[in-house]
């Protein structure tokens, strides 16, 4: 038998519009349902300010908060208080209706507003306390951003938002967040080969506090921006760096590929520079592979020659409208290939990325293959 209840509306407007309903996908309810089985407690983070989309952060991911109407209304209720009905058993109020949920959708995160907000903080060689003016000799005004200060600002869990540091090249010196520059960046990385190989060093076991010393006393850098650049290429235990090949081999051909922005450089030239300059041991590693997403190839009608141009994701619109706007203004219709790359950091993954391309992009297929064109027109 079904058990009665009598329902009374609350006699109070307080609660109406106070409930959401969260949705949780199935990732995150094993992570509650395993906090609740245990003793740790998830942690959630609303992030967002005025003007952006709210998203919810866990500890290693990010999700966007999305609004869903439902078709039926729902109500909130909760046992009616004794003294109103004698018997709270049997008898429930209405606090709420609920006529939405928030559904939870995985985004990448955010970290856009990383690059303006630390324009102008860049570490260079030669920068040694550049916070006083050496012309007047007095403190500069330049506002410092902590570690704290950017976490506030970013759309993303705490690994995404290290990750993205990481990955951005950002030292932390003296508790202050800065870029350092891609120029000085391919030096340290040309210093450390060579030292390697001079010294005949194993890449896989170089002993760590050596290799500091001697950029630190042969090439005057200073100790934490050697030490966290050798973290950023490899990893670090027990005194012994093993070097990320590919890692390095990949940011001294990024280096430079960025010489070729506006003038394009033909590909066996490049490669050859490429190859000299991570030297005889490392060469072998060099690959085209590796900057997929960096760079535009052309074939030369003139030379017939395919002449490469630095073209970076990273500076392409974060919002996937724009960036589709972007590329196709760019070329009118792209091999598969050499378009997805493209498109890695703004999709959580493949499948994401498929749905945009079926959004935004039409598939011919012809002899070469899959090619892309722009489902709207877009003007210069």
């Amino acid at each position: 038998m079904m058990s009665e209840y009598t329902l009374q509306f609350s006699s109070s407007n307080k609660d109406n519009g106070n409930f959401k309903l969260l949705e949780l996908p199935t990732d995150l309810c094993k992570v509650v349902e395993s906090a609740l089985e245990g003793s740790g407690c998830p942690s959630f983070v609303i992030k967002g300010q005025p003007g952006e989309d709210a998203v919810l952060c866990t500890t290693d991911k990010t999700y966007t908060v999305r609004s869903v109407v439902l078709s039926n209304s729902m109500v909130v209720v909760t046992p009616a208080p004794a003294s109103e009905t004698g018997d709270a058993n049997v008898s429930v109020e209405i606090r709420d209706q609920i006529s939405e949920v928030l559904e939870l959708l995985p985004t990448v995160p955010k970290l856009h507003k990383l690059e303006s907000l630390l324009r102008g903080h860049e570490y260079d060689e030669g920068d040694i306390d550049d916070m006083y003016d050496e012309d007047e000799g007095r403190p500069t005004k330049r506002r410092r951003y902590t570690y704290e200060d950017i976490s506030n600002n970013m759309q993303a869990s705490e690994d995404e938002l290290m990750r993205g540091l990481r990955e951005r090249r950002i030292l932390t010196l003296n508790g202050e967040l800065r870029p350092v520059t891609p120029a000085h960046l391919t030096a340290i990385l040309e210093i450390l080969l060579n030292t390697l190989v001079s010294l005949s060093l194993p890449h896989d076991a170089a002993p760590t506090d050596r290799l500091v010393d001697i950029l630190v006393q042969d090439h005057d850098m200073r100790r934490d921006v050697a030490t966290q650049v050798m973290s950023w290429f490899g990893s670090v235990a027990d005194d012994a760096w093993e070097m990320d090949v590919e890692a390095v081999v990949k940011e001294v051909g990024l280096g430079i590929l960025r010489l070729h922005k506006d003038d394009p450089i033909a590909e066996g030239e490049f490669l050859q520079q490429w190859r000299k300059a991570v030297g005889d041991t490392f060469e072998s590693s060099v690959s085209l592979q590796l900057l997929l997403g960096n760079y535009l190839s052309e074939k030369s009608m003139m030379q017939d020659l395919v002449q490469l141009k630095y073209f970076p994701a990273s500076a392409l619109p974060i919002e996937p409208a724009a960036r589709f706007s972007d590329l196709f203004l760019t070329r009118d219709r792209w091999k598969a290939d050499d378009l997805t790359p493209f498109l890695a950091d703004i999709a959580v993954d493949s499948k994401e990325r498929d749905k945009l391309l079926l959004k935004h992009a039409r598939a011919l297929t012809d002899a070469e293959g899959v090619w892309y064109t722009a489902r709207v027109k877009y003007n210069a």
